[in-house]
């Protein structure tokens, strides 16, 4: 890995951004500020890797702007440990964020050729999450339950089989909406029902159902 020191300082100038953006959890923002995205990207968008925008990384799915993935691990309020199941690894970049905040990350995907790269890729990188490969609508029951999952692609509804798998009192956040825009959704599990809060609007690839390359 290469990570020079231009590289470190480009870093601190993209959490001072989101960090002006709203982005309060200092947990968060250090983590930001630890994970090497320029590792996560194309060579042909090298120079572009600490903009605070999202950038393609192949079958059709990009690298999520870095405000975005801030906004979703700070409604999730990991704690150290926590067993947090990421439905869409794409690049493996929010996967590392979650990492570095010393979360127990189990992560699926549903394109073979971003599961393969990435598998390949993270441990590289000093990541070790759990990676597989399937449909990421009926997540991974067998080592559920989750204290957190994060979906990291736009869904037309919030999915049953994810609410089974999450622990009581477990937090998932969720884009829900059209395949243009999408509501970002806080779901906390309580004993007898959800409590569901709307966080604002976003623009996320489609989240596609018993579909895997």
């Amino acid at each position: 890995m290469t990570d020079t020191y231009r590289h470190k300082g480009l870093r601190a100038k993209l959490v001072e951004e989101i960090k002006k953006k709203g982005i309060k959890d200092e947990e968060v923002l250090a983590a930001i500020g630890r994970v090497p995205r320029h590792e996560f990207m194309d060579s042909s968008f090298i120079n572009f890797s600490y903009k605070d925008k999202a950038f393609p990384i192949g079958a059709g799915q990009t690298i999520s702007q870095p405000y975005t993935v801030a906004f979703q691990t700070e409604l999730l309020q990991i704690e150290k440990m926590d067993k947090v199941l990421e439905i869409g690894t794409g690049s493996g970049y929010q996967a590392a964020v979650l990492f570095e905040m010393k979360a127990k990350v189990y992560s699926i995907e549903r394109q073979r050729e971003l599961f393969l790269k990435t598998q390949d890729k993270l441990p590289k990188l000093g990541y070790r999450p759990y990676l597989f490969y399937g449909d990421g609508y009926k997540g991974l029951p067998t080592y559920g339950p989750f204290d957190k999952i994060i979906i990291t692609a736009g869904a037309t509804d919030i999915p049953e089989e994810l609410i089974k798998q999450l622990k009581t009192g477990g937090r998932m956040v969720i884009p829900v909406g059209s395949a243009e825009q999408q509501t970002m959704k806080l779901i906390v599990k309580k004993d007898d029902k959800l409590e569901i809060t709307d966080h604002g609007l976003f623009a996320f690839v489609p989240f596609l159902r018993d579909k895997a390359y």
